[in-house]
């Protein structure tokens, strides 16, 4: 029986992917660094933001330092008058699971304090119990630190929780835990990334009678 549903911000609640990707290409132009395609970026979305750019710059730990840093300075500029676009379905059913006694918690590379911002401009920070954000745990995603922390803090068992993601780093990082997991498909991850997931939706409501079996 489900007890408590994790679950990622960007691609999952938050269609975020746009205003990742061009603060991404603008951080690499303010920083003269060679350019990545809009795919290039968008692929390492989920994992901690200075690993995004090394991924990307492989052999250049001190360049993805150096664009971690640029990124939130250029990203609060960006975001401050931007309304990130909720997907479909994912406030009704976050307040409906909330309201069937289910704990919600939120395990997201992005900082607390952006996470804490979106949360309340969408009206959910109501409804989400526990909060764990990239520098809330040593390990970033795909390890799974971030969710035994929730789990630590909400007294559940894994067997008793579920991840759900958008992309791979999501559903590995819910393995490796040990909780079931859950990809959507509407996000950034592509579909053959998510053939690992116990249970893969294309709508978040569909998410109800999954954790109500």
């Amino acid at each position: 029986m489900i007890k408590t549903v994790i679950l990622d911000f960007d691609g999952t609640i938050g269609d975020t992917c746009g205003l990742i990707v061009a603060t991404m290409q603008q951080t690499l132009d303010a920083l003269g660094l060679p350019q990545h395609s809009a795919g290039e970026c968008a692929a390492t979305i989920g994992l901690p933001l200075r690993q995004c750019f090394a991924t990307l710059m492989p052999n250049d730990g001190w360049a993805a330092e150096r664009c971690e840093a640029k990124y939130r300075e250029l990203f609060a500029l960006n975001n401050a008058n931007y309304r990130v676009p909720v997907f479909p379905h994912v406030v009704e059913t976050i307040k409906l699971l909330h309201g069937k006694g289910l704990t919600v918690a939120i395990a997201s590379s992005r900082s607390r304090q952006s996470l804490t911002a979106f949360l309340k401009d969408m009206q959910l920070e109501s409804y989400v119990s526990v909060v764990v954000a990239s520098n809330d745990v040593e390990h970033g995603k795909p390890a799974p630190d971030m969710i035994l922390k929730i789990l630590e803090t909400t007294g559940c068992k894994a067997a008793e929780a579920i991840m759900v993601g958008d992309t791979a780093f999501d559903i590995a990082m819910g393995r490796s835990a040990g909780t079931q997991t859950c990809a959507v498909t509407y996000g950034n991850g592509k579909p053959d990334e998510l053939a690992l997931a116990d249970h893969r939706i294309d709508d978040f409501a569909k998410l109800a009678d999954i954790v109500g079996k």
